[in-house]
């Protein structure tokens, strides 16, 4: 089933694209397509000029949870995946050496002198998903700068990411599928802080907003959760009405031997395969990484993040 204009399944769930009329002879380089459930939007898949990314993402009881271009980090997109050291290793002569090119998938201007690449939707499909659900998979390429002998940039790496969203009690589940795989040549990821998944949370739920980072040890604030092996960690905080509200991010452990993240007080929760030690992937390979990301209503006990993080691993060792 294509994701078209106005796609629609008996699960309850719609997918259509976002239009917006615009001045004869206009044209709009970015796009946005709005998942509902029951009639009301859950997440909308936006492409971006530099990425494709989840905004607005909402709970079940209809509160956007996240950011999409903050001032402080305008590059951070709501809910993303991205990487800011991708070496990509282009073959040189006979005798098997290589040069590596260098790109910045993070950032959407040069950084630390890396320049910036595009992560582009180039074809997605949506169908229902068993009774209560929809799966989007979109097909991407991770595109690098315009430079010489590539006037369009060269694709360092193609993605296949799966998107599996479910509605249950006061929160919606999402799981994540990141398949990354080499092009034309092989590269390696990071080590680097600034990747693979990331969310940025709503202002309002920030902690000096009155919200709570937490992990799954019961500690508490970016600083004691960074850098830890944490199994979860949920931001949970203020989103209008006194009402509270959250994102819980799970990396499978499946994907995640050497687990690491990023977290901070004002709203940025990163996770990877690959922040201490780099990966490489060679052409026929993939890197996959995958996530469980809970949009609820309600703080973290409310929701019972514990408990659907217990239930998670099951699911996991089947």
């Amino acid at each position: 089933m294509s994701a078209g204009p106005n796609s629609s399944s008996a699960s309850g769930f719609s997918f259509a694209d976002e239009t917006i009329a615009l001045p004869k002879g206009a044209w709009a380089r970015t796009h946005r397509r709005t998942l509902r459930h029951g009639g009301r939007p859950v997440l909308a898949f936006t492409q971006g000029r530099h990425r494709s990314y989840v905004f607005p993402l909402y709970t079940p009881g209809g509160y956007a949870v996240t950011s999409e271009c903050p001032a402080d980090h305008p590059h951070h997109n709501s809910f993303w995946i991205a990487a800011d050291h991708v070496h990509c290793r282009m073959p040189v002569g006979e005798g098997g050496g290589f040069e590596e090119y260098t790109y910045n998938f993070y950032v959407d201007e040069t950084f630390q002198g890396r320049a910036p690449g595009r992560i582009v939707e180039i074809a997605s499909t949506g169908a229902a998903d068993g009774f209560d659900g929809f799966h989007v998979v979109q097909t991407l390429e991770w595109r690098g700068p315009i430079e010489w002998a590539a006037p369009d940039g060269r694709v360092a790496a193609l993605e296949r990411r799966e998107l599996r969203i479910g509605a249950a009690p006061r929160m919606y589940v999402i799981d994540v599928a990141s398949h990354l795989s080499a092009h034309d040549w092989d590269f390696t990821l990071g080590p680097t802080r600034h990747a693979y998944f990331n969310v940025r949370v709503a202002e309002s739920m920030t902690v000096s907003a009155g919200g709570v980072v937490q992990d799954d040890r019961g500690r508490r604030g970016g600083e004691a959760v960074s850098g830890t092996q944490a199994r979860w960690v949920d931001f949970s905080g203020p989103v209008g009405g006194g009402h509270k509200a959250g994102v819980a991010v799970f990396p499978d452990p499946r994907d995640h031997e050497e687990l690491s993240w990023f977290v901070a007080d004002w709203g940025v929760v990163t996770v990877g395969p690959f922040r201490l030690k780099g990966r490489l992937v060679r052409k026929g390979d993939e890197l996959l990484a995958r996530y469980r990301v809970l949009v609820h209503d309600g703080d973290a006990i409310e929701a019972d993040i514990a408990g659907a993080f217990a239930s998670f691993l099951r699911s996991t060792t089947r």
